[in-house]
């Protein structure tokens, strides 16, 4: 990140702080913190100046290196932070999504965090269709489409006046660029109910992969204050990335879907070569893993997969457990609020006694197997 690149954020930091509000922002409790977001901005707004007279360009990696109080300034996109999650990793813990992702499965239940860049969701169930939206556009992208409001998503700009306008929170945007030091800020809040639970911070998406820069800031940022890290991820990303954020990483929760190479490129986008290249490679390196199979209907719940995924499972040097994930229709509605169809409109959750079967598969190999996350 270059030196204009900084100056670009302190201008922003300096807008937001004394000139704008900030806007609402969709699937994150970012209402709740938004006044807590200003004051870390305020307070690092000084050093940030100070440290445009320090250097004029320096790699992304050493922004982000133990001591450099820079690294405060890496920002990426988030489009979710959980508060008191238990089922992404142990104890009680803060989930941060990443948004940005390189596979699109079918069943994906977070579609909201594929693209890189935000979005606009709209909730019709909750539109009142009192046109505050439509004069406050200043693109002419929402319009009425008989009895309805519609949006023409190639003419909004994610300006957000519609957001503001809207009296029922039914217009959101989905993302929101944040600091090293703002994700932490809302990280550091909770590190007592960590300490109690044996529980810390997971990373999650999306792909938190795909942000590496401010994957790695954010990790060496809670080694420093010693809060247990997990990251969940597909796996599909250069080893190299892996390589330069593992040693900061006491957890990876690792999916697995598929062990057909044509079918995983069918049903997720990808090949599933890389993916399993990294497991191995994790697993070589005798890295804490938790597999985690998600259960698909139809896609991935036949025996032979489930027996290829058992072989390969239990031929890894080091693996900690295989969790299965039964699919579930959480994230259906999302698609609605992002105007997309669902790939999977017709499948149904797979019953108890199939799931119990497969869970008997995988420990016939010898593996420790736990059903929900």
């Amino acid at each position: 990140m270059a030196v204009n690149g900084f100056r670009d954020r302190i201008e922003r930091i300096q807008a937001q702080t004394g000139q704008r509000k900030p806007r609402r922002m969709s699937g994150c409790p970012f209402n709740s913190f938004r006044q807590s977001v200003e004051s870390v901005d305020s307070m690092h707004l000084l050093f940030a100046q100070k440290c445009l007279k320090l250097r004029s360009e320096s790699p992304a990696d050493d922004y982000a290196s133990p001591g450099n109080e820079v690294a405060i300034l890496i920002t990426g996109i988030v489009f979710d932070l959980k508060k008191f999650s238990i089922h992404d990793g142990p104890g009680i813990r803060t989930t941060v999504f990443f948004k940005g992702c390189p596979l699109s499965c079918w069943w994906c239940h977070n579609p909201e965090g594929q693209a890189s860049e935000p979005e606009l969701t709209f909730r019709a169930n909750r539109c009142i269709q009192c046109e505050a939206c439509l004069s406050a556009c200043t693109q002419n992208a929402i319009f009425w489409d008989g009895d309805v409001i519609s949006t023409d998503r190639e003419k909004c700009t994610l300006c957000g006046a519609c957001v503001e306008a809207c009296y029922t929170e039914a217009r959101e945007i989905v993302g929101q660029e944040m600091t090293v030091a703002q994700v932490m800020a809302e990280i550091e809040r909770d590190i007592a109910f960590y300490d109690e639970s044996g529980g810390g911070v997971t990373f999650s998406g999306g792909e938190p992969l795909s942000q590496r820069g401010f994957l790695l800031a954010l990790l060496r940022a809670c080694r420093e204050k010693e809060i247990h890290t997990t990251v969940d991820t597909c796996g599909f990303s250069p080893w190299e990335t892996l390589d330069s954020i593992r040693e900061y990483v006491d957890l990876f929760l690792y999916d697995l879907k598929l062990m057909d190479e044509a079918r995983h490129r069918k049903f997720t986008g990808v090949s599933n070569e890389l993916i399993l290249e990294n497991l191995q490679a994790l697993s070589r390196r005798g890295h804490n893993i938790v597999l985690r199979v998600p259960i698909i209907p139809r896609i991935n719940d036949d025996e032979e997969n489930i027996c290829r995924i058992g072989t390969f499972a239990a031929a890894l040097p080091h693996l900690n457990r295989v969790d299965i994930l039964p699919y579930h229709h959480a994230g259906v509605e999302k698609y609605n609020r992002l105007n997309r169809a669902y790939g999977l409109p017709e499948t149904r959750p797979p019953s108890d006694e199939q799931i119990a079967g497969l869970a008997r598969i995988l420990r016939g190999f010898g593996l420790q197997v736990k059903i929900g996350g």
